[in-house]
C-alpha cells in the first residue's frame, strides 16, 4: 500500500476538457481511447479517472486540437509552445523574472486571457485577466496550472498558493481545485487572482537546460500531481492512511494523536475543508479502486482485498455508490489501446 497517492479526477473536468473538440465537431473516442476511458464513465456524473488518464487525455487532445490549451481560447497554443516558454523562463536568475517572462510569453500566445504580477507588501498577486468576459472556469483553472506548475519546477519545490479568487461560480464539485491550488478559494469573486508569499520569487531559478528534457516526458502529469496543494489536513490524513492497509486505519482520535493535534482540532479543521473522516476513507478506498482497476495485471477480487472489502459483493456494491458505474466499467479501459 506504499504505492504514491495520486489521486483521481473528476469525469467534470474530463467534460471541460473535452468540450473545445466537441464544439468543433471533432470526434473525440480516439482521444478517449488514448487516454483509457470508457465512454460509460462521462455519463455518470459520479465517476472519476486517474491522474495519469486525465494527463494521456490532454496529450491526446492537444493532438487532436494542435493545441495544448484544451481549445479554450480563441486563438490557439500550438503544439510546442510549452516547451518554448520552459527554454525561454530557464534563463533568469530568480523566480520573480521567470514569472515576468512566463506572463509575457503567455501574452503573446493567447488571447483571451493574460496575466499580471502586482506586489503588495509581502504578497506577490498573480492577476488573471480576462478583458472583462468571464471565462469558464476550467480556463483559469488550466492557465493558472501551466504557470504555477512550471514556476514550481522552475523552483524545485511547491509554491505554496494561499488564496485563490475566481470569478465564475463554484461547481458541484469544487475538490479538483481545492487539491490542486489551495483550500481558501472565494468563488464569484470581482477579479481572478492567485496569492503567493514575495519572498518565494526571490528564491534563484533551480533547474538547468539539462534538466528540461525529463520535465517535459513527465508533462502534463507533474504539472497535475506533483504541485498538488499537500498542506491540507486531507491531504495530510490521506497520506498518513495510504501507507497503510484499510484494515489497520485507525480511528480519528488515534489519528489525531499520530499527526500531533488534539480530536476536537482535527476534526475542526476537517469541517474547516468540508469534509468528514469518513468520506476520507471512503475517497481514498475509490482512488485506491480505481487506480486498481486501470490495470488489468489485477483480478477484481483482489482489488476487493487491496480496498478493504472480504466479499467481492460488497466490493461492488460499495463501487457502484461511490462512482455511478461498475468495476467493469474501468476494467474496459484498462485495455492498452495498441491493443484493441
Amino acid at each position: 500500500m506504499s504505492t504514491p497517492d495520486k489521486g483521481t479526477t473528476s469525469i467534470g473536468l474530463v467534460h471541460e476538457a473535452l468540450k473545445g473538440a466537441i464544439q468543433r465537431g471533432i470526434d473525440i473516442s480516439s482521444a478517449l481511447q488514448r487516454a483509457q476511458i470508457d465512454p460509460s464513465l462521462l455519463s455518470s456524473p459520479q465517476a472519476r479517472v486517474t491522474a495519469e488518464s486525465f494527463s494521456k487525455l490532454w496529450i491526446a487532445l492537444a493532438d487532436l486540437l494542435d493545441d495544448e490549451f484544451f481549445g479554450i481560447d480563441s486563438h490557439p497554443m500550438r503544439r510546442g509552445t510549452f516547451k518554448l516558454m520552459c527554454q525561454a523562463a530557464l534563463s533568469c536568475e530568480t523566480l520573480g523574472q521567470a514569472l515576468r517572462r512566463i506572463l509575457a510569453f503567455l501574452r503573446i500566445v493567447l488571447d483571451d486571457v493574460y496575466g499580471e504580477l502586482v506586489y503588495e507588501g509581502d504578497r506577490a498577486l498573480i492577476i488573471i485577466h480576462d478583458h472583462g468576459v468571464e471565462r469558464r472556469l476550467f480556463c483559469y483553472g488550466t492557465w493558472l496550472i501551466l504557470v504555477h506548475g512550471l514556476l514550481c519546477w522552475l523552483g524545485n519545490r511547491r509554491i505554496p498558493i494561499e488564496a485563490l479568487c475566481l470569478r465564475p461560480d463554484k461547481p458541484a464539485d469544487s475538490s479538483d481545485y481545492r487539491i490542486r491550488f489551495c483550500e481558501d478559494i472565494q468563488f464569484r469573486a470581482p477579479i481572478s487572482s492567485a496569492s503567493v508569499k514575495r519572498s518565494y520569487l526571490e528564491l534563484k531559478v533551480a533547474q538547468a537546460p539539462s534538466s528540461l528534457h525529463a520535465f517535459l516526458k513527465e508533462s502534463p502529469g507533474g504539472l497535475l500531481v506533483q504541485y498538488r496543494n499537500h498542506g491540507s489536513v486531507s491531504s495530510k490524513i490521506r497520506k498518513r492512511l495510504r501507507d497503510l492497509s484499510p484494515d489497520e486505519w485507525p480511528e480519528l482520535d488515534s489519528l489525531a494523536q499520530q499527526l500531533r493535534v488534539s480530536y476536537s482540532t482535527l476534526q475542526r479543521r476537517m469541517q474547516a475543508e468540508g469534509v468528514s473522516y469518513q468520506r476520507l476513507k471512503d475517497n481514498l478506498r475509490r482512488d485506491i479502486a480505481i487506480d486498481l482497476l486501470s490495470r488489468a495485471d489485477i483480478t477484481v477480487t483482489d482489488v476487493a482485498v487491496c480496498t478493504g472489502f472480504q466479499e467481492t459483493s460488497a466490493f461492488h456494491r460499495a463501487f457502484k455508490k461511490w462512482t455511478g458505474v461498475s468495476p467493469g466499467a474501468y476494467r474496459r479501459s484498462s485495455v492498452d489501446p495498441s491493443e484493441s
